[in-house]
């Protein structure tokens, strides 16, 4: 009897404290639209315990899991545009991909050369086309190994072993250390101060190459370079803009290389008063690239639709031993190769795609390093959101043109 009385007390109190509580409330997880920072964040987080560098709106995604790689940027917060392009579908996939396992990001580091003698992406003996090209795998789908972080830096380290066409192996240590760029950084480096309603984001990575092997790399048998490549999201009307050294081509040579996969249509690119502007659609599967002698240490391009400008911009030391070439070809000149280079992709010849996307790429002189030498090469990211004006004011003083001049080099 007790017992009953006792149960019935117990279950009454419950009652009338689940009655007495308010209901709790249900919060709604609204998902972030796609091409959205906040989209790729939230996609690359089921992924990746990715670091996240931040001042404000503007936010940098950086994976050292994901080839040490900066993702993706934002000038506008979670809501902004994602300004790096992703490969979703190579992410999404549970095996690793023959020849490359390309999963985007707008700052990479890569090592060249990708072509010629001294190779390191052929084997050696094999003949240089597509089938045979392979992307090593300690810059392709290895992770990094990361050393420390902040809310501004990051740094990361690779150590791997090559081996180019001509049969030379190399032990390569890798440094690289990301620093979102405050705006001090910004008034330093591009002399520099937005209106306040220009909305930006900038970072730079310091990525250093190091001979950590016995033997000095050399001229005769092959060495590396630093090769740095932006993924980029394209668009309908975007272009890409060079600005180049001027004069006579007996002296400076070409302006560019333009028939890397085979000539440009010449619609798709406009080269003159020293402003090269070159159409990134995405549409179109076609790469330029321009030389120590033509190339300044700025690239830049323009999506009308974003109203964002993006600048590149690269350390270039006026003293080098040379750039490596990157064609597919037992080259004459195998240290006579480009600066800084630009890729707009499309369809391939059985109609299959990568992308869409575009890249801008820039590289260090070849490495001629002896053990324990090291070589950095430093790149720097900035977009900016905002008015055509303002962004004029900006684009003429960097690049040399203004937005209007941009969007009509191609005659829209």
């Amino acid at each position: 009897m007790k017992i009953n009385l006792f149960l019935s007390v117990l279950i009454l109190f419950f009652l009338v404290v689940s009655c007495g509580e308010s209901p709790r409330k249900v919060e709604k997880v609204v998902p972030f639209e796609k091409g959205s920072f906040g989209y790729d964040l939230q996609f690359l987080k089921s992924k990746d315990s990715v670091i996240v560098l931040k001042n404000g709106d503007s936010q940098v995604i950086i994976s050292p899991k994901y080839q040490g790689k900066v993702f993706t940027s934002t000038a506008m917060g979670l809501n902004g545009s994602s300004s790096g392009w992703i490969n979703y579908k190579a992410m999404n996939s549970d095996s690793v991909a023959h020849h490359i396992n390309a999963y985007g990001g707008e700052d990479r580091m890569w090592l060249g050369p990708e072509g010629g003698q001294f190779s390191i992406f052929f084997k050696p003996g094999d003949k240089m086309v597509f089938d045979n090209w392979q992307t090593p795998s300690g810059l392709d789908s290895e992770p990094w190994k990361l050393v420390s972080h902040d809310l501004l830096n990051v740094s990361m380290t690779k150590e791997l072993q090559l081996q180019n066409f001509s049969g030379t192996k190399f032990k390569v240590s890798l440094n690289r250390r990301v620093k979102l760029l405050s705006a001090a950084d910004l008034s330093g480096i591009l002399g520099i101060s937005p209106d306040s309603t220009v909305k930006w984001v900038g970072f730079e990575s310091a990525n250093t190459l190091a001979n950590a092997g016995p033997e000095k790399w050399t001229r005769e048998k092959g060495t590396i370079n630093i090769w740095m490549l932006a993924m980029l999201t394209p668009s309908e009307n975007g272009v890409v803009v060079i600005p180049y050294q001027q004069g006579d081509e007996k002296e400076l040579g070409k302006v560019a290389t333009t028939n890397y996969f085979g000539e440009i249509p010449a619609d798709r690119i406009k080269i003159g008063d020293g402003t090269l502007y070159f159409k990134v659609d995405g549409k179109h599967r076609s790469k330029l690239g321009l030389s120590d002698k033509r190339a300044t240490t700025f690239a830049g391009s323009y999506d009308p639709g974003r109203q964002m400008l993006t600048i590149l911009q690269f350390t270039k030391p006026s003293s080098n031993s040379g750039y490596i070439n990157q064609l597919w070809e037992i080259q004459k000149e195998p240290f006579k190769g480009d600066v800084i280079n630009s890729y707009n992709d499309g369809p391939l010849a059985n109609g299959s795609q990568m992308g869409p996307f575009y890249e801008m790429e820039s590289s260090s002189p070849a490495a001629f390093l002896a053990p324990g030498e090291s070589l950095t090469h430093t790149q720097r990211i900035f977009h900016f959101v905002g008015a055509e004006t303002q962004l004029s004011l900006i684009s003429g003083k960097i690049l040399g043109v203004s937005i209007g001049q941009i969007t009509s080099a191609f005659g829209k």
